[in-house]
């Protein structure tokens, strides 16, 4: 017997694919925290001793590229985020690194939206940090560029800018935990499935948002990601 919901069942999120009209049906959405070591210094870690972090997003919160959205409510303080985004297409748990490795379906270019003044109240009072980043609208994301091959080492340039201003510029090689480390670690704690992103975390010079500008993040031969704020 089919199923019948109360309330109709909403549209699965998902992604462009880059040379397809296919699209990539988002399962779930993992974050990664202090992955970049100027990125640790500045919010005041050591990239030394601190493991990366990780949290998640609802996969609602994705944001299409080129979209207009709405400043947030909640916060006085939004901060921008460029991040490199895996999109995996094999399960994967307690994988080492060459099964991680083999899992990547594709890389995007992905904005982390954080509430900062939210963070700062949650990291004060030890207490999760959900609201400062599993917010409505709160993961721009770009087309999914198709990889064959992991390249290993991984490199090449991840900067955004807002309204034509540099704002972050740094190169994927700064990474602390590569690609299959990050995803070892976090198949250490969840199983993962085709369809999950993980947000890599951002290189140093996050700063603030407000209404009108204009956002572009860009990863060499990834792809890029823009949107504005309303």
């Amino acid at each position: 017997m089919p199923r019948v919901y109360v309330f109709p069942s909403p549209e699965i999120p998902s992604v462009q694919i880059a040379g397809t009209a296919k699209r990539f049906a988002v399962r779930r959405i993992f974050c990664v925290g202090r992955n970049y070591g100027q990125h640790v210094r500045e919010m005041g870690g050591d990239p030394k001793s601190d493991p990366p972090i990780f949290f998640t997003k609802p996969a609602d919160a994705l944001v299409a590229t080129g979209e207009t959205i709405p400043f947030p409510i909640g916060t006085s303080n939004l901060h921008h985020e460029i991040e490199l985004v895996v999109a995996l297409g094999k399960p994967l748990c307690q994988a080492d690194l060459m099964q991680a490795s083999k899992a990547v379906f594709g890389l995007a270019a992905g904005i982390d939206l954080t509430r900062r003044d939210l963070q700062h109240a949650a990291k004060s009072n030890g207490l999760p940090w959900d609201s400062a980043k599993a917010f409505d609208q709160s993961a721009p994301i770009g087309a999914i560029q198709p990889i064959s091959e992991l390249p290993d080492p991984l490199s090449g340039q991840i900067s955004l800018t807002v309204n034509g201003e540099s704002r972050q510029n740094g190169d994927l090689s700064q990474m602390i935990w590569s690609i299959p480390q990050l995803l070892s670690q976090l198949s250490q704690l969840f199983k993962l499935e085709p369809g999950d992103l993980v947000f890599t975390g951002t290189p140093d010079g996050v700063g603030p948002l407000h209404a009108g500008d204009h956002v572009v993040g860009q990863i060499e031969g990834v792809g890029e990601v823009n949107f504005r704020l309303n």
